[in-house]
């Protein structure tokens, strides 16, 4: 018997939207995640518009894009993002150059790896809110404390992912080094580091959205400046529109930087791509 023209779909497709493994396009990737935005404005709207919410708890949209947009015309955002971007940008520096130098050292040397990475890793799970007193008491309350929060909420963590970015490092890699007569600080520096170094770059973005955490921590204590200040303040005259507004911004510059971060990424490493 003569099979039709027209077969059915075999066993295990599927439609590009559920495809196991396989990701959309960038225009329906990007299409999709405007859509949940959309929607979750959407329900605030209506959650505000219908007086499900008292507006003194979650005031409507429309209020806290005025009230943003009265505090950009009068200064006040701008110059607390201004102080935050500075703060931030400041301490990851120093958290990153550091932790990279170290979690290098500690996923090549196998001596390093058992000084550093207990130690490390049990410091990692110390909470950081509880070191908020101490650095105040060590160091005061001016700029380096804040400073300080924010790279002991994101060093400790930086160190574990970059060393274990080292230690993926192929040892053929290595192998071949040795076999040139290289030496093992030329290892490090020209096998070793370039090879971790998309690793490095990927667990450096991901920490980078910690540091926002604790940016925001570091401006609740003891700060007459930033956004986490200006969140404080707002919450004692219940102005929760302010409160709101600020909360979306600081997400709005982390998706920012992450954004970045994952341009830079694509720039920098697209033999990755490939592969």
């Amino acid at each position: 018997m003569p099979q039709s023209s027209t077969s059915s779909p075999r066993r295990g497709t599927s439609s590009p939207w559920f495809s196991l493994q396989q990701p959309l396009s960038r225009r329906r990737f990007w299409g999709v995640a405007i859509a949940v935005f959309a929607a979750l404005l959407v329900l605030w709207w209506v959650a505000t518009a219908c007086g499900l919410v008292p507006k003194i708890f979650m005031p409507t949209p429309l209020a806290v894009i005025e009230r943003l947009a009265a505090m950009v015309a009068n200064g006040t955002l701008l110059s607390d993002i201004g102080v935050s971007l500075l703060r931030i940008a400041l301490a990851f520096l120093a958290s990153t150059m550091m932790a990279v130098a170290i979690g290098v050292l500690a996923g090549t040397y196998g001596i390093w790896r058992a000084v550093i990475e207990p130690l490390v890793d049990f410091v990692r799970y110390m909470p950081v809110v509880a070191f908020v007193p101490l650095t105040i008491l060590w160091v005061g309350t001016d700029e380096f404390q804040k400073l300080l929060v924010i790279w002991i909420g994101t060093f400790f963590q930086q160190v574990l992912m970059i060393m274990d970015a080292a230690r993926r490092v192929p040892q053929d890699y290595i192998g071949l080094g040795r076999t040139l007569g290289m030496s093992n600080l030329a290892i490090v520096r020209r096998i070793v580091l370039p090879g971790a170094l998309p690793d490095i770059w990927d667990a450096t973005r991901i920490c980078l959205g910690w540091a926002w955490t604790w940016l925001v921590l570091a401006e609740l204590v003891a700060a007459n400046s930033g956004m986490g200040y200006r969140i404080v303040v707002s919450q004692r005259y219940f102005q929760t529109d302010t409160i709101i507004g600020y909360i979306l911004v600081l997400g709005l510059l982390g998706l920012l930087t992450d954004q970045i971060m994952r341009l830079v990424e694509r720039r920098l490493f697209r033999y990755r791509q490939g592969a």
